[in-house]
């Protein structure tokens, strides 16, 4: 068994202790032109000193500030690796990131050296380099020889080329832990904007390694564990959970959208971590491909899945692992009791039936899945319960980047379901209203929180800084949220994301929006209505799905994609089947009807519409389509 990691280790001590304790492990899994690769601890630990080798003699050193542009791939954990060791501040984007956003998180950063990933994404943003006198040297991932007289490029190539160890080097990397304390700062990550510029969180070791302690008990972590890794290096979630698994002596496997269905067969992960989003996508894919194979098949497999969350929940109502925000009377909650009790005898049966039929799903997830962590916010209620049905275990996490990243989780200490659990070990946490007053259980406000993994400060941003800390040291989160009478958060909205109608009625889109993805033929809604008299709606149509409805609601087709998106009758049914969902017999309120629904002809792209982990960016989605929103609500 791993020992406990000391109190005062920084990020760095515990992948040099884990390269050395676990050195003959696979750490890595990865595949490159067709060809499959594994990497143990101990070549982490030579191919990070090698390439700190190389960075020193390009004078990378300490507080150096250094960007790192690239996607998933070995040789990021690497760098990362190394940079650490040099006790440099790296400063992670995807290679998605827009030349703009690229040109000013180097500026503001200050960053002085580039790492990008491949020549072509140099080439890219090669007019905007130009201009970044700060910058000392660029070094490209995958290139061939690049370096010329006079100019400060190089590949890894170029930098690596005939690179040997000797035991002094050896011993000098190690001894560099002695350089770092807890409190020095090793990465400045740029949030993704969803609601406007980007800001820098300054991350500390104390910050990071406040989650590297803390996580791998709620979730009984372990050395045979096996993560499957699909969401971006350089965001703190997926970073926080390479740490975790480095720090235990497990096997990551990098993944891509693209792969993940495929790689989750074949590698046969015990622990998957993802977004919100990603799992939609993935009860989309589902329903959709039973539908395509029998639309008998697909109603069976619903009604199953029913059958099955039903059943869950009565056993839940007589454990007492519902969230209750105001206590309940014993005589009710008696009753309560009974009949849940009548229910399971009911349904024990077809739930024995069901559960035994569902196991084909957890198949598709490589049939070893023993939790799935969904991080970020809150999953929809449907989706929560969906995927609860079919068995799998699901860690329901809140976190955020300035938290490094963890702040509530429902983890195995906690069986509250339709909750994110307690806040995380040694973290305060309080439910606060507009004048800053401390609110109880049940009551909806701001969630603020206060702990070590809580970072300082964002870089150069005194503004940003007065605005985002109480004067008693919380962080002002801007998410809503309420807690339940034993302790759990429950997520109920984003302050910023909040739209204020006309009759000044607040409203929460995130659910509304969550609810109509649940259409197969909706990829994706906005919903929009700020300052309008009612709400109206932006649609990502599935097509091929939306011809399937329209054909099966209509007697004639509509041939063309243009016309089916303009059809006034089509409109006026999907947005009659959308009111549906949104009645208030299933806990919507008359005002949170739409109006008035346009279907998009794009979908949303990351780096654009889209952030990394698939988030909406509202203010970019709102500008790009200001005249459409205007037609929509006059």
């Amino acid at each position: 068994m791993a020992a406990t990691i000391p109190p005062q280790s920084t990020l760095y001590d515990m992948l040099l202790n884990s390269s050395l304790e676990y050195a003959e492990r696979i750490a890595f899994t990865y595949r490159s032109a067709n060809s499959e690769f594994e990497v143990s601890y101990a070549k982490l630990f030579d191919d990070a000193l090698i390439l700190a080798k190389a960075f020193t003699q390009r004078k990378i050193g300490k507080d150096s500030k250094v960007m790192l542009l690239s996607d998933n791939r070995y040789a990021w954990i690497v760098t990362d690796f190394a940079l650490l060791s040099l006790g440099a501040i790296s400063v992670p984007r995807g290679s998605d990131t827009p030349t703009r956003e690229l040109e000013f998180i180097l500026e503001h950063a200050e960053c002085e050296f580039l790492i990008i990933e491949t020549e072509q994404l140099l080439k890219a943003h090669e007019e905007m380099l130009k201009k970044m006198k700060r910058l000392k040297a660029i070094f490209v991932i995958v290139a061939d020889k690049t370096h010329r007289w006079f100019d400060h490029t190089y590949s890894y190539n170029d930098i690596l080329k005939g690179r040997t160890l000797t035991p002094e080097d050896r011993d000098g990397f190690i001894a560099q832990r002695y350089a770092l304390t807890l409190d020095d700062p090793f990465t400045i990550i740029y949030t993704s904007g969803t609601t406007g510029t980007p800001k820098g969180v300054v991350l500390t070791h104390r910050n990071i390694m406040y989650n590297v302690r803390t996580l791998p008990g709620m979730i009984a972590l372990r050395e045979t564990d096996r993560w499957v890794s699909i969401l971006p290096s350089w965001h703190i979630f997926e970073r926080a959970a390479e740490y975790l698994a480095l720090s235990k002596g497990c096997c990551t496997v990098y993944s891509s959208v693209k792969t993940f269905a495929d790689d989750l067969e074949r590698y046969q992960p015990t622990l998957v971590a993802t977004v919100p989003r990603l799992w939609e996508s993935m009860y989309s894919k589902i329903n959709q491909a039973l539908e395509k194979q029998s639309p008998r098949k697909a109603r069976l497999f619903m009604a199953l899945v029913k059958i099955s969350a039903r059943y869950n929940k009565q056993k839940r109502v007589l454990l007492n692992q519902l969230p209750t925000f105001k206590k309940v009377f014993l005589l009710l909650r008696w009753g309560q009791k009974v009949r849940a009790t009548v229910l399971l005898g009911l349904l024990a049966v077809p739930n024995r039936l069901a559960k035994k039929k569902l196991l084909a799903v957890q198949e598709k997830f490589g049939g070893h899945l023993r939790m799935a962590i969904s991080g970020g916010g809150g999953l929809p209620p449907y989706l929560e319960e969906w995927i609860d049905a079919v068995g799998i275990r699901i860690v329901n996490a809140y976190g955020m980047t300035e938290c490094a990243p963890a702040i509530a989780g429902r983890a195995l200490d906690c069986d509250i379901f339709g909750t994110l659990g307690p806040p995380a070990k040694n973290t305060e946490l309080r439910i606060v209203d507009e004048a800053e007053h401390e609110l109880g259980p049940g009551q909806a406000g701001e969630i603020q929180v206060r702990g070590e993994q809580v970072f300082s400060g964002y870089y150069n941003d005194a503004e940003e800084n007065r605005r985002a800390f109480t004067p008693d040291g919380f962080f002002k989160t801007g998410d809503l949220g309420k807690l339940t009478l034993s302790g759990e958060l429950v997520i109920t909205g984003r302050s910023k994301e909040i739209i204020v109608l006309a009759s000044g009625e607040n409203i929460d889109p995130s659910r509304i929006e969550s609810t109509l993805t649940k259409l197969p033929f909706v990829s994706d809604a906005v919903l929009v209505g700020q300052d309008k008299k009612g709400l109206g709606a932006l649609i990502v149509p599935d097509f091929e799905q939306l011809r399937h409805f329209v054909s099966s609601k209509f007697e004639h087709s509509v041939e063309s994609t243009e016309a089916l998106l303009k059809d006034k009758q089509v409109l006026d049914r999907v947005k009659a089947e959308m009111n549906r969902l949104l009645h208030p017999k299933q806990g919507f309120k008359p005002f949170e009807r739409l109006q008035n629904i346009h279907f998009l002809d794009k979908e949303f792209k990351m780096g654009d519409e889209l952030t990394n982990t698939l988030k909406k960016k509202r203010h970019v989605i709102e500008k790009k389509y200001r005249e459409i929103i205007g037609k929509l609500l006059k």
